[in-house]
C-alpha cells in the first residue's frame, strides 16, 4: 500500500483528501480508510495463496524434471561408458 503513495506528490494527495472529505463527509472517511484497507489485505492474501499454489504446482514439475534429467544423464554416461569400451577392444 506505500508503493502507491509514492506516485503521488504531497499536493495531489491533498486534493484527493479534500474531494473524499466534500462527497463523504469527515465521518464517514475512517469507515472508509477500513474498507479500503481490508480490501487490500484481502486482495494482498489472495495473491500472496495464488502465488504459493503456483510455487507449489512448479515446485511438482521442477521436481520431475529432475528426475528426468538425471535419468538421461545417467543414461548418456552408461552409453558413453559402453562406447569407450567398445572402442578399447
Amino acid at each position: 500500500m506505500g508503493h502507491i503513495i509514492l506516485f503521488f506528490s504531497g499536493g495531489e494527495i491533498m486534493v484527493v483528501v479534500f474531494f473524499a472529505l466534500l462527497f463523504f463527509g469527515a465521518d464517514a472517511i475512517p469507515g472508509l480508510a477500513r474498507t479500503v484497507g481490508k480490501g487490500m489485505r484481502e486482495f494482498n492474501k489472495a495473491t500472496a495463496d495464488l502465488k504459493n499454489e503456483f510455487e507449489s504446482h512448479t515446485a511438482d514439475i521442477k521436481q520431475d524434471l529432475t528426475k528426468m534429467t538425471d535419468k538421461l544423464e545417467k543414461g548418456v554416461s552408461e552409453t558413453k561408458r559402453k562406447i569407450d569400451e567398445e572402442l578399447k577392444e
